[in-house]
């Protein structure tokens, strides 16, 4: 005895098929599978004469039991007949199923709208505008761009693709984006967490996949040093592949002032992390940081007012914890920390330490370099004798 599931019994519903209903009148008025006719089981053995034996015969009863023992008379009898699985039953478990499904997706819309709209009015001083700012004044995205927006799962990736969808939708530039996601070896979890908000933000994910995790596994030393090298190249290459001239990165305010200290503290050098680079292995790409000028209290702020989960790192050695990414302890911790203890003794330390590197008087220092040339302020003392050079060197000026 043949015999069909809902699902199959709709796609059906183009062919030559007659769906029979059955259970008592009184239930099949109260509903039925869309086009069915009645003949209640009773009535069968007197109106079955009326079915035509061109078409398939597709019968339901309350659960698809009873009307097996119909299904197998008509067979016997020389019918194309099909039992129904599961019944009425099934075909109300199914709608019932897609109603839940639609009234999820309308709410998530909601949700991504609330989102999106958040950006542009609540987030407007301490997001957007730093955001539009770092745009403008860096020249990180020009007229017909291919943008790689790379997102590793994180807070500041997520809200910057946001960005760049809102640029889109309202910034006078036109440029195209590429969200794109590589699965470098995620566990299970961490992976369905990127995939439903991407979903939940409204973000269509180009994903691709590659193998980092397992080269890096057994790395002793730096692992995510050569973790965040190797990840760099694949995205340039996938980037570069999909016809893009451009990747953007979440670096955001606080990521560039934790590298100036721990250049200062641990390399003894006064340099930070770029706006924006010229790839030195792909030619024609560069690398943007559009968050460049955001602070990452904001990005929290924005992640909390919407109750936003994201993955902080889903790497092998911490994806012992799905949503935190494991301990602190790295010298950026200890960056954050520091930071956070300027903060308790003034407002402006932050800001001023941003400014350090971009307010540098070159007769203040005693050496710098660019490219293959270096300077020691021994260099040109002695030009600088006299009244002048008394001003600039006399601290107490």
């Amino acid at each position: 005895m043949k015999s069909v599931t809902i699902e199959e019994l709709e796609a059906l519903q183009q062919e030559k098929i007659t769906v029979v209903d059955i259970r008592p009148k009184e239930q099949y008025v109260r509903g039925t599978f869309p086009g069915a006719v009645s003949i209640p089981a009773e009535e069968f053995q007197e109106k079955k004469a009326d079915l035509e034996k061109k078409k398939t015969i597709c019968l339901m009863c309350h659960t698809g039991e009873r009307s097996q023992e119909y299904t197998q008379q008509l067979s016997e009898e020389g019918y194309d007949a099909v039992n129904v699985e599961g019944g009425y039953r099934a075909y109300l478990r199914l709608s019932l199923s897609r109603y839940m499904e639609r009234e999820a997706e309308e709410e998530r819309q909601k949700k991504t709208a609330q989102i999106e709209r958040s950006i542009i009015t609540k987030f407007r001083k301490s997001i957007w505008r730093p955001f539009t700012k770092a745009l403008s004044e860096y020249q990180l995205i020009q007229e017909g761009d291919k943008v790689a927006v790379c997102i590793s799962g994180g807070k500041d990736s997520m809200l910057l693709a946001k960005l760049i969808q809102e640029l889109q939708r309202h910034g006078k530039i036109h440029f195209e984006a590429i969200f794109l996601v590589m699965n470098p070896g995620y566990n299970e979890d961490n992976w369905k967490i990127i995939q439903d908000n991407a979903k939940l933000l409204g973000i269509p994910l180009t994903v691709f996949e590659s193998e980092i995790f397992d080269a890096v596994a057994g790395i002793e030393k730096n692992p995510c040093y050569l973790c965040a090298r190797m990840r760099r190249g694949y995205l340039y290459s996938k980037a570069k592949e999909l016809g893009c001239n451009k990747i953007a990165l979440g670096h955001h305010f606080d990521d560039v002032i934790e590298t100036i200290l721990m250049g200062m503290l641990y390399s003894g050098k006064v340099e930070t992390m770029m706006p924006k680079l010229h790839s030195q292995n792909f030619e024609g790409m560069e690398l943007i940081r559009p968050l460049y000028l955001v602070k990452e209290e904001a990005v929290k702020a924005w992640r909390d007012y919407h109750s936003l989960h994201f993955i902080q790192c889903a790497c092998r050695f911490t994806e012992n914890c799905v949503s935190c990414g494991g301990g602190r302890g790295s010298k950026r911790d200890e960056m954050k920390d520091l930071i956070a203890q300027f903060r308790g003794v003034s407002d402006v330390i932050e800001t001023n330490i941003f400014n350090s590197v971009n307010n540098i008087n070159l007769h203040r220092v005693i050496g710098y370099h660019k490219d293959d040339l270096s300077y020691n302020f021994l260099d040109d003392y002695d030009s600088w004798k006299g009244k002048k050079a008394e001003i600039l060197f006399d601290d107490t000026k």
